[in-house]
């Protein structure tokens, strides 16, 4: 396998002058690194509105109005393996401590609860080196993931990605009318109490805005991804200890370089089996994590997770190009 360093961005020298004689001293302890990730169904470019046929098990034609989701602890891989943390650009829209916010959607079209801005880059420095390699887990540490949203430094104060402080936020999310479940007009849906309607800010360049009002359920196909079974005194207050089930995603790519590599996220390959056109009565459209849910049944497993006491597979969300 061969070696190779990543994107570098030297610091300046710097010259120290001392009593007539000239001492310098380079300064090469960090490299930038930039990784970029890619919205795809089957293949093409995400894009609001856009429709994309021959999906799920019954080649359905669906119209994404979402997607987006929080990758954290990305690291950096020698040929030996060994794992070197990325330090994440403090950037205050879409990055924080180690987790970043990837929002593919443009707020235009059906995607009219998203916002403006986009994010499709993961920067920061890491320890100069050759890194062979790329490790991530989709999702949020339970630390940070059941914060008081009010309060909450952005990204995490967005509404849109947020379920209660007892579930905490949203990881992933996609929304998409299917051909056989169609989004309704405006006002025609029930109301989700739970959850509130993001709003843009146009102080962040169309992003971030709390909301107040009431999200309506579409009819169409969702998918939603967060920590389920949090025990906690109601759905107002943060559990205590670990969830039951983080959902957190470990991805892990041996052989990546990001001048040569982007890392795509697929909904196509994601749903490959599953039929969005039908939704079980009195269940949420879609999957929202549901251990149980029946269109969770292929969807969580293609996460990487197990389902109703099914093993786990492979996660088939993400592959490198």
């Amino acid at each position: 396998m061969s070696k190779f360093n990543y994107r570098t961005k030297a610091l300046t020298p710097f010259i120290l002058a001392m009593t007539g004689c000239c001492f310098s001293s380079t300064v090469f302890a960090d490299q930038r690194v930039q990784i970029e990730f890619s919205a795809q169904i089957s293949g093409q470019e995400f894009a609001c509105g856009k429709e994309y046929s021959g999906i799920g098990t019954t080649g359905s034609t669906i119209t994404p109005s979402d997607f987006r989701f929080f990758i954290s602890k990305v690291a950096l891989l020698d040929e030996n393996g060994i794992a070197t943390p990325l330090e994440l650009d403090q950037d205050g829209i879409w990055q924080y401590q180690d987790i970043v916010l990837l929002d593919f959607e443009d707020g235009s079209g059906p995607c009219q609860n998203g916002n403006s801005a986009i994010n499709a880059t993961i920067d920061g420095v890491i320890a100069d080196g050759q890194y062979t390699g790329i490790e991530f887990t989709m999702g949020l540490p339970f630390e940070l993931n059941h914060e008081d949203i009010l309060l909450a430094p952005s990204p995490l104060n967005l509404s849109a990605m947020f379920w209660n402080w007892q579930g905490g936020h949203r990881f992933f999310k996609v929304d998409m009318a299917s051909s056989g479940r169609p989004v309704p007009a405006p006002g025609q849906g029930k109301a989700m109490s739970a959850m509130m309607k993001p709003a843009a800010s146009a102080a962040s360049g169309g992003m971030m805005r709390r909301g107040s009002g009431e999200e309506e359920e579409a009819a169409g196909f969702s998918v939603h991804i967060g920590s389920t079974g949090c025990a906690a005194e109601s759905r107002t207050n943060a559990p205590i200890s670990e969830c039951m089930n983080p959902n957190q995603v470990k991805v892990n790519f041996d052989e990546f370089d990001s001048n040569q590599h982007k890392i795509v996220a697929d909904i196509g390959a994601l749903l490959k089996n599953t039929n969005v056109d039908v939704n079980t009565d009195e269940t949420a459209p879609g999957c929202m994590s549901g251990i149980r849910d029946p269109e969770c049944a292929q969807i969580l497993p293609a996460f990487g997770f197990a389902f109703d006491g099914q093993p786990a597979n492979s996660q088939q969300l993400f592959h490198r190009q």
